[in-house]
């Protein structure tokens, strides 16, 4: 109410207030629960970028547009897939729009830009894919917060299923950039620790798509196996060339789930068989994933992926944040300690977080079948992350 409108009862008992203690952070301030989007929205990961957002917002959604009580207003900065622009990029969101979190990103040499940038301004940073370890590791921080994984889980479990099956020679092929490098790390931890043997390790720049070379070399050394790492539009280019090479039904070939995640359509019969290990899968029954299939297929006319999944579970860990100061960003330490304490009810199956801040979580064997990476299995269950070198 305007002063004047106010009788004069209630005028002298508003005045008598405004010179009264007030208890601390008794009433949330005015204003929005700013949120900046640093995602590729251009080039190779501009679909993964746009699940993720949309997984985000429609967690918002449900809650009826509001975090902590508050309205939520989105920023977006087209990150470029660019590690030499990220400082720059998120700067813009940081410094220029002022948010309260930034949720970023799908590229690890990107993210550790981004990082660099929240450390130094202690800027609450979500990251909703990449899986960089050093951002849990030994750049681990108060505000720094994952709800997707660290480049070294999904490859260490497949590791473990491929030693299971009693192979012993594997060849590894993967972009040459952290988080194929990561992933490779940690399937050959695993692999390694049961007694197989990487005996290549190749790589191409990225984000180079012409495997011939590689291909040709993998055919010529005849290994047991092979494990890869690539996504987005280069997943579909290596998988149709590994088939038209002939290799689909002669070399076993195993990879992180990123491989087949959002690229089922575009790789076709190429795809069909592979086996892919992940934190999420077609066919989990839970209640939680069939609603939140069901939601985000009638806002987006699209099924989900892991991409929305992570983006659908940044915005819950940041409403458990939220929630605990009644909007109140300022009061980052409770921000942050109610994030750390989070069990998040996820459409992967509910997870709670590492002290390095990264989901300890199943992760599951699946295999393509159709238009679908369904379940088969869990290959590792409650798989937490080393976080070498942190020291949270």
């Amino acid at each position: 109410m305007h002063r004047r409108s106010l009788p004069f009862p209630a005028l002298a008992l508003a005045a008598a207030l405004a010179w009264a203690p007030v208890a601390s952070h008794a009433q949330a301030p005015a204003g929005k629960v700013k949120v900046g989007f640093m995602l590729p929205y251009t080039g190779t990961y501009a679909a993964l970028g746009t699940a993720i957002e949309n997984g985000f917002r429609l967690y918002v959604q449900e809650q009826g547009g509001r975090l902590g009580g508050r309205e939520v207003e989105y920023f977006k900065v087209d990150d470029e897939s660019d590690p030499a622009k990220a400082p720059e990029n998120a700067s813009k969101l940081v410094k220029r729009d002022q948010v309260d979190v930034v949720v970023g990103t799908v590229h690890s040499g990107v993210q550790m830009g981004i990082v660099k940038v929240a450390r130094e301004n202690n800027t609450l940073l979500i990251i909703p894919n990449a899986g960089v370890d050093e951002a849990t590791g030994p750049l681990c921080a108060p505000n720094i917060f994952r709800s997707s994984f660290s480049n070294w889980q999904p490859g260490y479990a497949m590791g473990q299923v491929v030693a299971s099956r009693g192979l012993k020679r594997v060849v590894t092929l993967t972009w040459k950039y952290a988080a194929g490098e990561q992933s490779v790390k940690g399937f050959k931890e695993a692999f390694e620790a049961k007694g197989g043997k990487v005996v290549k390790e190749l790589s191409l720049p990225f984000p180079n798509v012409e495997f011939q070379a590689q291909i040709t070399e993998i055919a010529s050394l005849k290994p047991d196996a092979v494990f890869v790492f690539f996504a987005g539009g280069g997943a579909v280019k290596f998988v149709k060339d590994w088939a038209a090479a002939g290799l689909k039904d002669k070399i076993p070939l195993f990879a992180s789930g990123f491989l087949t995640d959002g690229t089922l359509e575009a790789q076709g019969a190429a795809a069909q068989g592979l086996e892919t290990t992940l934190h999420y899968g077609d066919g989990l029954a839970n209640a939680r994933d069939k609603a939140f299939r069901l939601e985000y297929a009638k806002a987006y006319k699209l099924q989900p992926d892991v991409y929305a999944v992570q983006g659908y579970d940044a915005a819950q860990l940041l409403a458990a944040g939220a929630g605990a100061v009644k909007g109140d960003m300022t009061r980052k330490a409770e921000v942050y300690k109610a994030m750390e304490a989070a069990r998040v009810d996820s459409p992967r199956g509910a997870f709670t977080l590492s002290k390095a801040h990264n989901p300890v979580q199943d992760f599951y064997l699946r295999k393509v079948d159709g238009r679908e990476n369904k379940v088969s299995g869990v290959a590792v269950r409650a798989l937490a992350d080393p976080a070498r070198g942190c020291r949270l």
